[in-house]
């Protein structure tokens, strides 16, 4: 690759997931802040860049990637093997399946408790109702997350992209909302609170960690961040 690989991100948020993975994998990239504080998510500027208005975005030579799933996998065709089993063998079906529950059930959720304001009219009652069925749901997730990681497709010695991007979904459990965590105890699953101290104890997520103000145990006993640069909200 002749260009390099520029990443929009914002601290500590889903960036962080692509992050990690560049440092694991050793990639070379730029890192361009987008301001959450000044709303340069919403600047015309940046929706050039993802019409979406959403962070991260992946500058490649082969143009503007987009969705933490699927900037996963442009990574994954770039470093085949490196972070998930390849194509055609027997382990890359259960990958699959795992990433997109992660990108199609478990993200989303999350995301609506953080901004039940954006799928809801705003009324106090309604959205704390929203929120409480949603972290019931999420509880839901984390038992069948919790009962198959087993090694296989999440939770190996050797983590995967999959570890990655729940890592930092659960970091963000414990502390988002604000108010609103009561429902989330990581002890009450082990073999999840284990692969949190399994990636933070890895160089790149250490270094991750450093970069963006996230503490010495980002992901099993996360504090609010305080970034050098940027804001996390």
């Amino acid at each position: 690759m002749t260009q390099p690989l520029r990443l929009h991100y914002a601290p500590d948020n889903a960036s962080l997931i692509i992050r990690l993975a560049l440092e694991e994998l050793g990639m070379h990239h730029q890192t361009v802040l987008v301001d959450r504080a000044a709303r340069a998510q919403d600047s015309e500027a940046y929706r050039k860049i993802n019409p979406n208005g959403l962070i991260p975005a992946l500058e490649t030579p082969h143009g503007v990637i987009f969705e933490t799933a699927a900037i996963l996998l442009w990574l994954d065709e770039a470093r085949p093997g490196a972070l998930a089993p390849r194509p055609g063998t027997a382990a890359r079906g259960d990958f699959l399946k795992w990433l997109i529950f992660l990108a199609n059930t478990v993200h989303p959720a999350l995301r609506m408790t953080f901004y039940t304001e954006k799928y809801i009219d705003p009324n106090p009652d309604q959205e704390a109702t929203l929120r409480s069925r949603t972290q019931q749901g999420l509880v839901t997730n984390l038992n069948i997350l919790e009962a198959h990681a087993d090694g296989t497709a999440l939770g190996a010695a050797t983590p995967s992209m999959i570890d990655f991007y729940l890592a930092p979904m659960l970091r963000w459990m414990a502390l988002y909302p604000a108010g609103g965590t009561d429902w989330f105890d990581l002890t009450r699953w082990p073999a999840l609170a284990a692969l949190t101290r399994a990636i933070e104890a890895r160089k790149s997520a250490r270094h991750v960690a450093e970069l963006e103000g996230l503490g010495p145990t980002p992901f099993s006993a996360p504090r609010l961040a305080m970034p050098p640069e940027g804001s996390a909200t």
